[in-house]
């Protein structure tokens, strides 16, 4: 059911400028900066042998990510991400396991134009867990 690590996201005050230090860093590819109003972010990615890392800023003051940025001044660790082959079928066994999906159940469509759902992280040790239609 579980595929592969899409991306691990980093919440932070600017995206652009973190996804820099890490372009530099290990010599990796940036994408441009996109914001996703749906969402409430902007997203940076930098892309990895192994994975991505998706870099998020908040998108205003009501953005979901906000009050985090806010409590981690210098960044955090927002969420995991992973593949799934079936979204529906994988919400739907995670919800009967005892997870929490997170809004109103249905996919939205993410930051790579597939649908997304999120996890409660009191369900997953402390982890904000989102899957993705592989």
């Amino acid at each position: 059911m579980l595929g592969r690590l899409n991306h691990v996201a980093i919440a932070v005050k600017d995206a652009r400028q973190a996804a820099k230090i890490y372009g530099t860093a290990f010599n990796a590819e940036i994408s441009d900066a996109v914001p996703l109003p749906e969402h409430g972010v902007i997203t940076v990615f930098v892309t990895l042998p192994n994975t991505k890392i998706e870099f998020i800023e908040p998108l205003g003051e009501a953005s979901p990510i906000a009050k985090f940025v806010e409590r981690n001044a210098d960044g955090g660790i927002h969420h995991v991400c992973y593949d799934v082959p079936d979204i529906i079928a994988a919400r739907d066994r995670m919800i009967a396991e005892g997870a929490r999906v997170l809004g109103d159940g249905q996919p939205k469509i993410g930051a790579h134009g597939k649908p997304v759902l999120f996890f409660h992280p009191k369900d997953f040790s402390g982890a904000l867990v989102e899957i993705e239609q592989a």
